[in-house]
């Protein structure tokens, strides 16, 4: 009996082994980073936005055609705000910021994190409430993807802040045998 059954996982192992349309899953994460500005001219108390491009680390599977239909289940796993310019801003002197993606064109666009009580004193570095109730599939297949923040100023600055968004996604990544 024993050697009917190792017979027989032997003769499954190379079926699969041998059969090109086999696919594994793995996982890889990388990063969409952004510069927002926030203009010396900004109102403080209302609500103001601001628009970049944003591009990723990992040009291979993000931008390329080929290689981003692999991709799939992708979603943000953290989000960071980090001034810049000058590298001493206080994000704290911003109360509250949503950061969006969407296609290059502003369609589909989707929350993916925030901050609504963001501390006086935060300091050049804060990170954000990850939003990963929606899948960006369809986002990271494109060539460029469109990063905009909604804040509202807690203090008006007296120069342009430019401040650096990190985003990091994860996905399943289909690869073929």
């Amino acid at each position: 009996m024993r050697i009917v059954f190792t017979t027989l996982i032997i003769g499954m192992c190379i079926a699969v082994i041998g059969c090109g349309t086999m696919q594994r899953m793995i996982k890889s994460s990388f990063p969409y980073t952004a510069t927002l500005t926030v203009p010396a001219s900004a109102k403080v108390g209302t609500t103001q936005s601001a628009i970049s491009t944003g591009s990723s680390f990992d040009q291979n599977f993000s931008k390329s055609g080929n290689n981003a239909t692999r991709l799939n289940n992708v979603r943000i796993v953290s989000a960071k705000l980090k001034s810049t310019n000058p590298s001493s801003y206080n994000i704290g002197d911003l109360s509250s910021v949503k950061i969006y993606v969407s296609k290059a064109d502003g369609s589909d666009e989707v929350l993916v994190a925030s901050r609504t009580d963001i501390s006086p004193t935060a300091g050049n570095n804060v990170s954000l409430d990850i939003d990963n109730t929606n899948s960006l599939d369809e986002h990271v297949r494109q060539p460029n993807i469109r990063v905009r923040m909604i804040y509202k100023l807690r203090k008006q600055a007296d120069v342009d802040v430019s401040l650096h968004v990190v985003l990091d996604v994860t996905a399943d990544v289909a690869e073929k045998d």
